[in-house]
Parts: C-alpha cells; structure tokens; sequence
C-alpha cells in the first residue's frame, strides 16, 4: 500500500511515499531555515507563505521520485496538528484538494504521532514488544508517553512551560549563535567543559513534567550584562541585555546541554522502570541531540532506540507511516471514510484514546 504524507505544521514544506507503513519510496523536504534565520525563530506568517509556494512542487516531486504514478496511490495523509494554524491550513486544504481530485482516502495524522512511527522507517525495522517508553523532543514539544500497543498511548507527563527546542533555540539566540540553536549548541559543547556551570535541573521529584524556561533563565544571569536604569532611560540607548565579554561560549553550552540532557534523562529512565517498559524510544529535533543519546543509552539498562538523524526533524515519510497503521485500524472496523470537514488543531495532546 502505497501512501502519499504531507506535512506543513511549522516551517518545513514535506511530503513522502511510503509503501506499507514501513519502506521509504521517497521523502522530500523544502527547508525554511534559511528564511527565518534572521529573526532568529520561526515567523508564522512567513512560514505559511512560503508552504503556499512549495507546496505542489514537493508533492510533486514526491511521487516521481518514488517512481509511481497518482493513481497508485492508495491513500493521502495530512498533518492536522498541532502545530501553526496558517501552516496547518495549507497542507490540510492541499489535501483535500487531492483527495477530491483522486477519490483517494484522507487520513488525518497527530504530527506527535508522527515523531513516533519515525522508528518504523529505520531499516531494518525489529517489531517491538510492548509497553515502551516515548520521549518526544522537539522544537515546540517535549512529551513523555507510555505506548502499550499500535495507536495507543498514555501521556505520562510533559513540559510546563518551554519545550527542549526551544530552549536549544532561546540559549542559542543569547550566545549569539546561528539560528537553529539545537545544532549549534551541540557543536560549541564539544569543545567545552560540561561542569564549567551549575545550571539547574528543574522539577525533580517524583513525576514525569519538565520545566526548561528556569534553566534559560538561569544562563541569561551568567552569560549577559543588563543595562542599567540609567541607560533604558536615555533615549537612543540599547535596552537589550548584552552577552559578557568574558564569557566561554563553549563552556555555557556544555553545560547547558548537560542540564537538559540529564533532566530529560533521569525521567525517562525512571518511568520506563516504573512501568517496566522493555525499550525507550526517543523521537523528534532534539532526539538527534548525540550528548542525549549517548547520557541516555549510558544511564538505562534497556535498549534506546531514535531514528536516523535525517528524520528526527519534522518530515513527511512519519506521517504516511503512522497513516499506515491508522488507516488499516479504520479497514478493520469498517470505518474507513473520507472526512472533507476535518480541521486542523493547533493544539492536540497525544495520550488516552490514543489521539487525544
């Protein structure tokens, strides 16, 4: 079964063919980095502009590179959220649009679900016996998921306020370091001392949230120089905090890193065995993170598994895959339909029945 994957929720214009929910036949991606670099995040308005432009051309080139023609396609399927209202709108509405057209199944997918069914793409794929322990880490969630079969998750817990991505990209903005921060904070880690700073690990205790908005905090005191009263009040003056010039930009994000790593950790490892899981999954941007990976294959006993780093972040081949098992459900049950009115959810938790 060959199924088409669209994914427009923040600020990557994708779509893929995956055949059985398992093998990539194609998997494009127009990135918008470039575009939102200088504002140092994501624009929304910009984003969903840009999705309007790349939308039909990725597509289309989705399907010739997987060799096959539109009518082979067995079924579409669209990211519904969460994610960016604009952004959502475009591929939704492009999606609807097609299976008009073809008279092909749509298929609406939780973008978090997506992360997960990433792993399915990994070759070769081990099936995995249940329950397993979710990590989602990316640049708008961090969410922490107890999976006991196909499709059916339990929330655990999450963060409270900022997600790990976006700390990565607030801390990086502060070192004044190229827009995504994820990447290059792990790049100026490596040549620094991950004890150099005592940066806090927020929200120990005996639950599964996390809490980075502190820890962000916590390095803008070290690292930046504020102005004082007298310099806000002069008119013309530069009000913005100012990065110290005596600081070890390689040290601060060593140790930042460290911090949220083993926050990220120390839960994960604590609910898999609170809920004798036998593997971790982890998934998402920050998933690609080799300081994480490496702190949490060193703290569990139990086998971790990610995906490979080019579908960590945002992607289509995880939307067709997790379609893959949504629409076999809907075979099964005999209730398999096309719903044109479906909206998108900017906001929409994964847990409990498994989509909500």
């Amino acid at each position: 079964m060959y199924i088409l994957g669209i994914e427009t929720s923040c600020d990557e214009t994708a779509s893929a063919v995956v055949l059985d929910g398992r093998v990539m036949a194609s998997n494009v991606v127009a990135s918008q980095i470039d575009l939102h670099a200088q504002y140092g995040g994501v624009f929304p308005e910009l984003a969903s502009r840009a999705h309007v432009e790349q939308i039909a051309p990725v597509v289309q080139q989705a399907i010739s590179d997987a060799a096959i023609t539109p009518d082979q396609i067995d079924a579409i399927a669209v990211t519904q959220g969460p994610g960016l209202v604009g952004s959502l709108l475009v591929g939704v509405n492009y999606a609807k649009g097609l299976s008009l057209a073809s008279g092909k199944p749509l298929i609406g997918v939780n973008h978090l679900e997506g992360h997960i069914y990433s792993l399915w793409l990994t070759q070769p794929f081990k099936e995995p016996e249940f329950p397993v322990v979710v990590l989602i880490v990316s640049g708008g969630h961090t969410e922490l998921l107890l999976m006991t079969g196909y499709n059916d998750y339990t929330r655990l817990g999450g963060t409270l306020d900022d997600a790990a991505g976006e700390a990565f990209d607030k801390v990086g903005r502060l070192l004044e370091l190229p827009f995504p921060g994820g990447p290059n904070i792990e790049n100026a880690a490596q040549m620094g001392n991950p004890s150099a700073f005592n940066f806090p690990r927020a929200l120990r205790g005996n639950h599964y949230d996390f809490s980075f908005s502190g820890l962000k905090t916590a390095v803008m005191r070290e690292v930046t120089v504020q102005p004082s009263a007298a310099a806000r009040r002069q008119r013309g003056a530069e009000k913005k905090a100012q990065l110290r010039a005596d600081v070890s930009i390689n040290d601060v994000a060593a140790s930042f890193q460290e911090a949220l790593a083993e926050a990220l950790v120390e839960k994960t490892v604590r609910a898999a065995r609170k809920h004798n899981a036998t593997e971790i999954f982890m998934a998402g941007g920050v998933s690609a993170n080799g300081r994480l990976r490496a702190l949490m294959k060193r703290e569990s006993s139990l086998p971790v598994r990610y995906p490979p780093l080019n579908l960590c972040t945002d992607n289509a081949a995880m939307i067709a895959a997790a379609a893959y098992y949504r629409h076999a459900d809907a075979i099964r049950e005999g209730t398999l339909e096309s719903d044109f009115a479906l909206d998108v959810r900017a906001l929409w938790p994964l847990g409990g029945d498994g989509r909500r």
